[in-house]
């Protein structure tokens, strides 16, 4: 029997390790001008030694290297003179004598801190669910049914639907078959109408039930002949019913009136705020380009702080602390340099590839990769993709995001290459010129390209159209 026990093995490795500074570096360069911005706030309230500079101030030291840290430390502090106010407590004089209770103050102070805070006048839209709770806690119904209708209330989906089946619910808590139907048709009851539907057919049905129960013909056409709605058959529903063709549009002009997601309604997102961190601008007749920096805060360091590192000017722990404090902002300073050279070297390569869509608009795009300007700019691929992501630049074509100038290439007319989003629009006007009552099919359009010289497949032809949310060939006809 071998004996086991613990070995001491000594290998050597090679190892890549990301240091602090450079893991800020890498978050620094994928933020967009907006985060940016935040970021530098907070990081000057977290850091003392940050400050931002003002207009008339003027910026002599050289913060670019590690001797600065070396150097003040051997400085010897300045003895300034003692400031009389120094001494004065101004809170307690204010308190002592400018109060006009009689308890000295306390009973201003006790009514400050019973003041409420101001973020409690704050008014916020409530949600799809804060919505429904608010009436599950004002309905009547036992506990069982209101615990699984709060838990199905959990279960919907930003459009209102209930993502989970009644047999996973049922499984979950062990509830009887009666409770969930019971705690279902209560959340169904519920405003909106329409929500805790498990499908398109069950919500529309849910609406017409509350809103036109007498209308059998539009619950008929719902639950049996949904997808023949979607394609637009109407006559084949009309045959199918034994009613006239008519009838059947007045119907489903009332079914277009109904909300197919609910939930939106309470789930609305905000728009989202967007202001580009470069701009083309064309100087002379060049492209050239120019960083939005204009209120970005511009940071230097503090000089009351800059006096503490001096040998006999504190102890030591005061000294190590303002000089750690001292490193993450010369680093932090420098890693926002880098990031504005990045971007600018990266803009500087898309402007020599992308000068004709600047100036004849986007049928002139030109196919470009990451890669490409990674190696013209001499960085990594992955740097190119953060020094572009969630980023905007103002052009002459309107505010456009950076990645937007980066698209595959295919083969174009005469052998040329040409960019992909060129030939998806080449694709949507083609069938935004269409006859309406005979819209191009896929193999049309395939035909079509052909004779231009863009030799693709009616295969990737669908793709595009799916892409470019544009429905089939059916669905578009729109008969006379």
């Amino acid at each position: 029997m071998a004996w086991q026990g613990l070995k001491l093995n000594l290998r050597v490795a090679q190892k890549q390790i990301l240091t602090p500074g450079l893991v800020q570096m890498v978050s620094v360069l994928a933020l967009n001008r907006l985060e940016l911005r935040e970021m530098i706030n907070q990081e000057m309230i977290a850091n003392p030694v940050l400050e931002e500079l003002s207009e008339e101030a003027t910026v002599s030291d050289n913060y670019s290297d590690e001797t600065f840290l070396k150097a003040e430390t051997e400085k010897v502090p300045e003895k300034e003179a003692a400031n009389p106010f120094d001494e004065f407590d101004v809170g307690s004089f204010f308190n002592q004598y400018l109060d006009t209770g009689g308890d000295g103050g306390k009973s201003q102070e006790r009514e400050i801190s019973e003041r409420p805070s101001f973020e409690k006048f704050l008014s916020s839209p409530a949600g799809l669910t804060d919505h429904l709770a608010w009436q599950l806690s004002v309905t009547i119904c036992s506990d069982a049914v209101r615990e699984i209708a709060d838990n199905i209330i959990g279960n919907l989906d930003e459009n209102g639907y209930l993502t989970a089946s009644v047999e996973e619910l049922a499984q979950e808590g062990k509830y009887s078959q009666d409770d969930l139907e019971d705690a279902l048709a209560v959340v169904q009851d519920f405003d909106p109408i329409g929500v805790g539907a498990r499908d398109l057919r069950e919500c529309l049905l849910l609406q017409i039930k509350a809103f036109d129960p007498q209308n059998t013909l539009a619950q008929q056409v719902v639950s049996d002949h949904l997808k023949q709605v979607q394609s637009n058959q109407l006559k084949e529903i009309a045959r199918a019913l034994n009613r006239p063709l008519e009838v059947i549009k007045h119907t489903l002009e009332t079914i277009k009136k109904l909300d197919p997601r609910p939930g939106l309604r309470y789930n609305k997102t905000e728009p989202r705020l967007v202001e580009p961190d470069v701009q083309f601008r064309k100087v002379d007749g060049e492209w050239q380009v120019f960083m939005n920096d204009d209120d970005l805060p511009q940071l230097r360091l503090n000089p009351t702080y800059r006096r503490l590192l001096a040998r006999d000017a504190a102890d030591r722990d005061v000294r190590n602390y303002v000089k750690e404090r001292f490193t993450a902002a010369i680093q932090l300073m420098k890693n926002i340099e880098q990031r504005k050279h990045t971007i600018l070297r990266v803009c500087q390569s898309i402007l020599r590839r992308q000068g004709d869509f600047l100036d004849y608009g986007a049928d002139h795009l030109r196919p470009m990769m990451i890669k490409e300007v990674a190696e013209e700019v001499d960085v990594h691929p992955s740097t190119v993709s953060r020094a572009v992501a969630n980023k905007y630049v103002h052009t002459p074509q309107g505010v456009i995001e950076l990645r937007y100038f980066f698209s595959e290439s295919v083969n174009g007319p005469q052998g040329s290459e040409m960019s992909l989003l060129s030939l998806k629009r080449r694709v949507k006007k083609m069938i935004e010129e269409e006859d309406a009552t005979q819209p191009l099919t896929d193999e049309q359009i395939t035909k079509k390209l052909s004779d231009e010289g863009i030799h693709v497949t009616r295969r990737t032809v669908a793709k595009y159209r799916e892409d470019l949310r544009i429905p089939s060939t059916h669905r578009r006809r729109v008969k006379s």
